[in-house]
């Protein structure tokens, strides 16, 4: 890859390229920006035309990532056809296929200890990339008396840990055992009981 990035005039994207690679071979916090350099081959020196600094270019690695994971996820909400239910559920599969299918970007994302509030550009992608599921929360918690019903920010918070704690515990960790269901299994009955202790599907559904 021997400065393919600078004489293509697309340094910026050779490094974050670069950098993914590495990311997943290595994690978030595996690389520096001298091995970001040399993977995209330019000078360390280089790098500095377009990033401040590794974190900088982290930051850009997740900004793309959320970018995805955004479409990913408007494209499976799909405004809530067929049916908002399926719509909500696909959306927790959605976020399965990121994270195997994107590993380094949900690594640069969800565990590389950035602050989002750091860099506008990665604050805004990101709150975008939650919108579906915001949109699908609040379109089924309106099915809830309103005495009951949870805040669609929190009812979105709640899947999207119990999708994130899946990921982590049976998708990204080998460390820990096999489990004997498939991980869109355990998201769909944990969805399933989640609904229905709040009333929006019925408890033999």
């Amino acid at each position: 890859m021997a400065k393919a990035g600078y004489h293509h005039g697309n340094l910026r994207q050779a490094l974050v390229t670069a950098s993914l690679d590495l990311i997943e071979k290595n994690g978030p916090q595996g690389f520096t920006l001298s091995e970001a350099a040399k993977a995209a081959g330019v000078t360390p020196a280089a790098v500095y035309r377009h990033f401040q600094g590794r974190e900088d270019l982290l930051a850009e690695v997740a900004r793309q990532g959320f970018e995805i994971f955004g479409d990913l996820m408007e494209h499976a909400w799909n405004g809530g056809a067929p049916s908002v239910l399926a719509g909500f559920e696909a959306t927790g599969r959605a976020y399965l296929a990121f994270a195997r299918r994107f590993p380094a970007h949900y690594m640069a994302m969800f565990e590389s200890g950035l602050s989002l509030s750091a860099w506008p550009d990665l604050s805004q992608t990101a709150r975008r990339a939650q919108t579906p599921l915001l949109q699908a929360a609040e379109a089924l918690a309106a099915a809830i008396p309103e005495h009951r019903r949870p805040p669609p920010a929190m009812f979105a918070a709640h899947i999207q840990a119990l999708s994130h704690g899946i990921v982590e515990l049976h998708t990204r960790n080998p460390a820990n055992p096999r489990s004997p269901f498939a991980a869109e299994d355990l998201l769909e009955s944990g969805i399933g009981i989640y609904l229905r202790g709040l009333g929006v599907i019925a408890p033999d559904a």
